[in-house]
């Protein structure tokens, strides 16, 4: 493989290749560890946002060019990076990885290696090795390096999402609205590098299995790489990533946090090959003291999509929840008044005694719009066949199908029993 391990060094030149003294910038210590590897370097963030990058030839590879032109590394580069296991590999070790040439997207050899803090990734460090060999003493040099380019990281508080107590303590205040003067709320906040300002909303993203070090660091990255929105401040909460992110000024609010948990929840299913990764989102935030009741619609739309699996499949929102909002409220208000739906009870008490599937039935006929066609196909049967059972479900029952208030009613009814039942008609 190009750019591989060379084990040539002399014992001269591996006691040079050292990081000797303290660098009090990105700029000169990109230029120092270019200097000694012999290749162009680029440090970027977590985002592939370009932090520093050192003085190179002209000999330079399209994407290191249009890098240093965007500030940020090319986002069909990034695939390519993803879908080859590089990224991968770099998210899963702490030692420098080869990256050999990916003509498609115009990429020359390279190493890189990651900066990270915990289970935090706070960047990369690239070298553009361009065919040369690496030696043992160059990737001890790179190592060296990741030492150096995280002390500096570490010191800008607005890069890096430092998960500290502070930091904690402060987004839990935020969360339960235990709250004093919002103004020296914003202010501490501001310390720690958030920005409590513009329009915000609460995100989760729940995993239905136990978090590890590997998914913590691929859900960190995602979350903060992914367009769409910016991600204020964010932190684990057992099996839950809870963000509070800002929306851009103008466009649609639900398209934009849709996307965001879309992309979310699918690229990491992809990329760690797990399953059952549920995202929400709460209302749009018009001030901080309204952040408590959009963590609460997140967490609300989370646990109706777990008694409803199948109709809020596609549901990501508390604002495109519809009768859903109310569902659990109109279920308290039956049970109080010990309610019953005559109608539905007559179906079901003949279905006890003659083994039939009334009501099954017709939820399927209500579930489909009081569309024939697709509620026989649903239920395998032919359209006549249903029409016969509607037929007497309304006999049985006392049900005017041709009645929007009567199949309305029978409609939430149904979906009461639902969570009344635990799911068993």
């Amino acid at each position: 493989m190009e750019g591989a391990v060379c084990m040539c060094d002399s014992a001269d030149r591996q006691h040079q290749l050292r990081l000797v003294g303290i660098f009090d910038s990105l700029d000169s210590l990109a230029d120092k560890i270019g200097e000694l590897l012999e290749c162009p370097v680029t440090i970027e963030d977590s985002n592939h946002q370009i932090l520093s990058y050192s003085k190179h030839h002209e000999d330079i590879d399209d994407v290191r060019r249009a890098t240093i032109m965007g500030r940020k590394v090319p986002d069909n580069v990034v695939s390519a990076l993803w879908k080859k296991g590089y990224m991968t590999k770099l998210f899963d070790s702490d030692e420098p990885v080869a990256i050999p040439v990916i003509e498609k997207v115009g990429l020359s050899n390279r190493v890189a290696v990651s900066v990270r803090r915990n289970n935090e990734i706070l960047g990369f460090i690239w070298a553009h090795t361009d065919g040369s060999t690496i030696s043992d003493a160059k990737l001890q040099l790179l190592k060296e390096a990741v030492r150096k380019v995280k002390n500096l990281l570490l010191k800008d508080r607005s890069r890096v999402r430092a998960i500290s107590a502070s930091y904690r303590g402060l987004f839990w205040q935020l969360l339960t609205g235990d709250l004093e003067e919002v103004k020296d709320m914003k202010d501490q906040a501001r310390r720690l590098g958030m920005q409590l300002d513009g329009r915000l909303s609460m995100v989760i993203m729940e995993f239905s299995e136990e978090v590890t070090e590997t998914i913590e660091k691929h859900a960190n990255y995602l979350a903060e790489t992914l367009d769409d929105v910016q991600v204020v401040c964010r932190m684990f909460d057992h099996n839950q990533l809870l963000l509070l992110v800002r929306l851009p000024r103008q466009g649609d609010t639900g398209d934009y946090l849709n996307r965001y948990i879309d992309d979310f929840t699918q690229l990491i299913s992809a990329r760690l090959h797990i399953d059952a990764v549920h995202g929400s989102g709460g209302n749009i935030c018009h001030s901080v003291r309204q952040i408590p009741n959009s963590y609460s619609e997140a967490l609300h739309v989370l646990e109706l999509k777990r008694k409803f699996p199948e109709e809020l499949a596609r549901i990501n929102l508390y604002q495109e929840l519809g009768i859903y909002q109310f569902i659990e409220d109109l279920l308290d208000m039956q049970m109080n008044s010990r309610y019953k739906n005559i109608k539905l009870e007559r179906l079901k008490e003949y279905d006890r005694k003659n083994h039939t599937a009334m009501l099954q039935t017709l939820k399927a006929y209500l579930e489909f719009d009081s569309n024939v066609q697709q509620a026989a196909k649903h239920l395998h049967v032919h359209p006549n066949t249903l029409n016969y059972r509607l037929k007497r479900i309304s006999e049985v029952g006392g049900i005017d199908l041709m009645s929007p208030d009567q199949k309305v009613t029978a409609y939430l009814d149904l979906k009461v029993e639902n969570i009344r039942k635990g799911f068993d008609l």
